[in-house]
């Protein structure tokens, strides 16, 4: 008689558990994610060589787009609020509850102060229009018009521990950033961190 052979049993692993494991962290990470703002404007940041990283927390950024136009933004969402609080207590600006709470969620902005209610009521009402609106960006001027200047020392009120950046356009003029310059001297302002694209090191290149 041929010889039978016993019937192998393979080990099974029960996956269920795993799978529920698997949605829990996918639905953790939905609900804590933070996404990130949509910029007022493209910029195409020059690149360069530097190990120095610009700061992720109390950051305050000034871009200059490639038409000339400048942008103010901050980081946080309550410096933002307090930084609006301010301006209207300087500049007698009011704002509604709806357009602050519009105004929180901004990275960055280039809308003159008397023209931010109308620009903070397209997205009070319709929030996915408010890409579609010009901004004329803020102005830098050296005389009593010079808002970039407001914004910023109104910032710094709201958040002293702010870190100062620039992120400007490689095709940007430079009497621009001399106005830009000019409002943070102005304040005493002489450190501040450059935004620009990574480029790969030469041979031999270290960091000091």
């Amino acid at each position: 008689m041929p010889a039978l052979k016993p019937k192998r049993n393979y080990p099974m692993m029960d996956m269920t558990a795993m799978c529920d494991v698997a949605f829990l962290l996918l639905t953790f990470f939905i609900l804590t994610a933070q996404f990130k703002a949509q910029d007022a404007a493209t910029i195409e940041t020059p690149s360069s060589i530097s190990a120095i990283k610009v700061p992720d927390k109390d950051i305050m950024i000034i871009s200059i787009g490639k038409d000339g136009k400048v942008y103010f933004g901050v980081d946080n969402q309550q410096t933002r609020l307090a930084m609006l609080d301010n301006i209207t207590q300087t500049e007698g600006v009011q704002f509604t509850d709806k357009q602050k709470k519009v105004f929180s969620l901004q990275a960055n902005f280039g809308v003159p102060i008397r023209s931010l209610p109308q620009w903070l009521n397209v997205g009070v009402t319709n929030p996915d229009k408010m890409k579609d609106v010009p901004q004329p960006g803020i102005p830098t001027d050296s005389t009593a018009q010079n808002e970039l200047a407001k914004w910023i020392y109104q910032a710094r009120r709201a958040n002293p521990q702010l870190r100062i950046a620039i992120k400007g356009d490689n095709v940007s003029k430079f009497a621009v950033f001399k106005d830009v310059m000019g409002s943070l001297q102005a304040q005493n302002i002489n450190k501040f961190n450059l935004i620009t694209g990574t480029e790969a090191p030469p041979a031999g290149w270290k960091a000091e």
